[in-house]
């Protein structure tokens, strides 16, 4: 086979249109649920418990989605998991009523919870230290990409057919990317089209092995897994509300129709590409302008962005749904560049073979608070609004860059092998 020049930011590419067909899948729901409200007379209270089912399935089976990758290896688990949620998604479009539609967003759960521990594990194998928050950054661009591509996609779908064919479409997507992933991808001492080259540049500072794989216990016993999980805990609940209750909440509290949120309730996925993407580069900026270290660089930008997040908490003093959607879009960029540098931080201090295991609890820490936030929206957004409930997402961030900070001393770069 030929060999191809910088092929770890091909395998980026690789990834990042994964990440694009699980969150198209993802997203789908959202932009579902006016319609799905109306014809499958759900409540709020119950379409709560429709996220709810799959963000619980996603949060229990984080880590051990992780693991099973760690075990099975990247190109057999991530395409498996993949071919897997694309059916469970289709399988959508067999609903007649909110119960069967948690027990299938469920199953979506469980099988989409590898993308992320799968993606980052992959950069972990791929890049060495100093790139990985670019390649983290353009990585998680796919989540960002996929969702605001859901909008239109999934609009044009029910409007052209019906609300169970862009179920079935949006899953149909992932089905290909899993047999190309299947097809092309291998890891860097088995790819036959990577340089000598590039394969010297991947080992620089390749920390030392363990030999082994790590425990669970081995990893919740550590302190750098805790200042990474509560930060994560605390940021993702942000992601989940954009990703589930953005066009419930336009078409609820600002009266839009399904064409106007086609419109416009894209646009603060698409900031938060932007955000994703500068947000890995913002790492090495400070690195080589402002002389700071790899890891302090890192909780730098979690803070920026934490500040940057106080601006959602502002919607419920926004006069027009157009301040309220750009405000969203302030979010959507200043979360991503906090989801980047936290998921590169994981990559960061663990090594290679836990990794996988350590991304999926950090996850799973991320994707408790999620559900137990979009649980209280479901409780609370009929009766005191959702204004008060997107405040709290300014207070969650800043809360989780100042124990990013104060645990600085405990996060370090494993040892390099020799």
């Amino acid at each position: 086979m030929r060999r191809v020049a910088h092929l770890r930011w091909w395998i980026v590419g690789l990834i990042c249109v994964g990440t694009i067909a699980n969150y198209l899948a993802r997203n789908s729901l959202g932009v579902l649920a006016p319609e799905l409200k109306t014809v499958l007379h759900m409540s709020t209270q119950q379409y709560s418990y429709v996220v709810g089912g799959f963000q619980l399935a996603y949060t229990v089976m984080q880590p051990i989605a992780g693991m099973i990758v760690d075990r099975i290896g990247l190109r057999a688990g991530f395409a498996l998991f993949g071919a897997a949620w694309s059916i469970a998604n289709m399988l959508h479009a067999l609903v007649g009523g909110w119960i069967a539609l948690v027990f299938f967003r469920s199953l979506l759960g469980v099988f989409e919870s590898a993308a992320i521990p799968s993606g980052i594990k992959a950069i972990a194998e791929w890049f060495p230290a100093r790139e990985r928050s670019v390649a983290v950054g353009w990585f998680n661009a796919g989540t960002s990409l996929g969702s605001a591509l859901a909008v239109p996609v999934v609009a044009f779908v029910t409007l052209w057919a019906d609300w169970r064919m862009a179920f079935v479409v949006t899953g149909a997507v992932g089905l290909l990317w899993s047999l190309g992933w299947w097809t092309f991808y291998r890891s860097p001492a088995e790819h036959p089209a990577i340089t000598p080259e590039e394969q010297a540049l991947i080992a620089e500072g390749r920390p030392k092995p363990l030999g082994r794989r790590a425990s669970a216990g081995e990893i919740l016993g550590t302190p750098r897994f805790w200042i990474i999980a509560v930060p994560r805990f605390l940021a993702e609940p942000a992601w989940q509300t954009f990703s589930f209750w953005i066009p419930l909440y336009l078409a609820s509290e600002r009266g839009m129709d399904l064409k106007q949120i086609a419109l416009f309730a894209f646009l603060p996925f698409l900031a938060a590409d932007l955000g994703g993407v500068l947000g890995g580069y913002l790492s090495p900026i400070l690195v080589q302008r402002f002389g700071m270290k790899l890891i302090p660089s890192r909780v730098t930008g979690v803070a920026l962005g934490a500040v940057l997040m106080i601006a959602p908490g502002c919607i419920g003093l926004a006069a027009s749904p157009y301040t309220a959607i750009a405000l969203f879009c302030i979010g959507g960029f200043a979360h991503q560049v906090i989801s980047v540098l936290i998921n590169t931080l994981s990559a960061d201090v663990f090594t290679s073979e836990e990794v996988g295991a350590a991304n999926g609890f950090i996850g799973q820490a991320g994707w408790t608070g999620g559900l137990l936030f979009s649980l209280l929206i479901g409780q609370l957004a009929d009766t005191v609004g959702y204004g008060p409930l997107f405040g709290m997402l300014s207070v969650f961030d800043i809360i989780g860059a100042v124990v990013l900070i104060a645990g600085l001393s405990h996060l370090r770069l494993p040892e390099p092998a020799k």
